[in-house]
């Protein structure tokens, strides 16, 4: 065994580099390993000729402004982690069809009064509805904040009597609160939009879920780094070296090494390293399949894998461009646009299922909008956004991988123009296409599911976060980021990073170490 750690993080993506931040400002002597040789995961950035692109992050939720820090950027600031943030204008522009068929093209603004009035200009008489929802979603987002911070062990007394809606609606989805609460069709077609920021129907996905996420964006508004989110990661990686923490880059952890029933060290291409607590950020089912014993993984863990099945969430498509035209010169006004068949997200989401055929489904973003210095000056760099599943990238053979591929760019480039106006094909400068299998690849997801297993029915957000009150059946390796109770998404997984870091220190306290 080679040098000592308190806490070996292995996975420099987001939940990582928090995990590994949160316990070194603790004062643990941490180790994090990185398989690539930059840190960050999907929070980084790439360049193809003159143009840097994003490659994934839309816009973070929970920033809030510099004089009144919401979750993030609270947590960056206690971190000592700085980052110069852009506000992004607008919540989204959906160029649709509400649910009754009509045509749909609606901007919705941050703020919740703003988000009414706008709301009440699109459905006349729906401003008393609107209030009382977004007075519901208040007391939510108050009582899963009780509960975050709680550690797992949240008081069930003080969740009826402050909180009591929180555990009326905890076991439903957004679809059937909507109804109860009496909110106008075209309401929740609207209000429907960010259901592609989570990658599960209104029809399964929980509640609280959505409302957590969705009120996040609506109250505080959104933000994104001035130098694409490279700049959060490695100004999290030079905090952590300020604060001793080491950090080993082209580094894989192979296996998870145990004394008895305790884990005691990971095994990597550079050794064995030894500790007492190892945060790994990488997907439970290959954790157990490979990299530690089997007679080892809890029974619960083996029933909860099984239960999961193959049911990971969204596989992501992207497709980057860089456009040898501003975005002034294009009539590109919008930051934010989600194209739609249907506002039904039931039905967009079956038609996402089908296949090449019927997904028309995509977001596209342009960087300049919200930061002129995006790209080269008379320039823009944006992205369309799409999801797909294993099986109808499964069955490419090699020789038509490629080809498929651009055969989706074409589709949504086309797509923007036919549903926007908005024809950028005779300026794309440099194009870059990235698939499930990409995503795959890079970060070492299965199937491209960068979200994790989908955060719906009993594997729900909240049913996870309860679990935690139970004591995690592995002793010294918990699994953090995506698969874990806060789903994906980046602030979810800084936050999750945070909490898991915050049980295992309470671990190590309880076993005396």
């Amino acid at each position: 065994m080679g040098k000592q750690y308190d806490i070996v993080v292995v996975g420099a993506g987001n939940a990582g580099l928090s995990a590994a931040l949160h316990c070194a400002c603790e004062g643990k002597k941490v180790l994090l390993i990185e398989q690539h040789n930059l840190p960050g995961g999907c929070a980084t950035s790439f360049r193809r000729g003159r143009f840097e692109f994003e490659p994934s992050l839309h816009e973070l939720c929970d920033i809030g402004s510099a004089e009144d820090p919401a979750e993030i950027r609270q947590m960056m600031m206690d971190y000592g982690v700085d980052v110069e943030w852009r506000e992004v204008p607008d919540c989204f522009r959906i160029i649709s069809k509400y649910s009754d068929g009509t045509p749909m093209d609606v901007s919705m603004p941050f703020g919740c009064e703003a988000f009414i009035d706008k709301m009440e200009y699109y459905v006349p008489g729906s401003r008393e509805k609107m209030e009382e929802y977004f007075e519901l979603l208040n007391e939510i987002m108050a009582g899963t904040a009780y509960i975050s911070a709680s550690n797992g062990h949240a008081d069930s007394k003080v969740l009826k009597e402050k909180y009591p809606n929180l555990l009326r609606t905890g076991a439903y989805p957004v679809s059937k609160v909507w109804k109860a609460i009496g909110l106008p069709q075209k309401c929740r077609d609207i209000l429907s939009t960010y259901w592609g920021y989570l990658g599960v129907d209104m029809d399964r996905m929980a509640f609280i879920h959505y409302c957590n996420m969705s009120m996040k964006y609506i109250a505080r508004s959104a933000y994104i780094p001035a130098h694409t989110s490279h700049e959060i990661s490695t100004a999290m990686v030079e905090r952590l070296r300020e604060l001793g923490g080491d950090i080993w880059f082209n580094c894989r952890a192979e296996e998870f090494l145990f004394d008895g029933d305790r884990l005691c060290g990971v095994r990597t291409t550079n050794g064995d390293v030894e500790c007492d607590y190892a945060l790994a950020n990488i997907n439970p089912d290959i954790i157990y399949a490979k990299m530690m014993p089997k007679e080892l993984i809890p029974e619960r863990e083996k029933k909860l894998s099984a239960a999961r099945g193959h049911n990971y969430s969204a596989r992501m498509y992207t497709i980057y461009v860089g456009l040898n035209r501003s975005a002034e010169e294009l009539g590109i006004k919008d930051y934010c646009i989600f194209m739609a068949d249907t506002a039904d997200s039931v039905k967009e989401y079956k038609n996402i299922l089908g296949g090449f055929d019927s997904n028309n489904f995509s977001i596209f973003l342009c960087q300049n909008i919200v930061n002129p210095d995006a790209s080269p000056d008379g320039t823009s760099v944006g992205f369309f956004t799409s999801m797909g599943n294993s099986e109808e990238w499964g069955v490419l053979g090699p020789e038509d991988y490629v080809a498929y591929k651009n055969r989706y760019a074409k589709k949504f480039i086309k797509c923007l123009k036919d549903r926007t106006g908005i024809d950028i094909e005779p300026y794309i400068e440099e194009i870059c296409v990235a698939s499930p299998w990409t995503f795959a690849r890079y970060l070492g997801t299965p199937e491209g599911a960068v979200y994790g297993y989908e955060t719906a029915g009993w594997d729900a957000m909240m049913a996870r976060m309860m679990m935690l009150s139970s004591d995690y059946p592995i002793k010294g390796l918990r699994p953090i980021g995506a698969a874990g109770p806060r789903g994906d998404g980046y602030s979810s997984a800084y936050v999750c990073g945070r909490l898991m870091a915050r049980l295992a220190l309470k671990d190590l306290k309880d076993e005396g170490r």
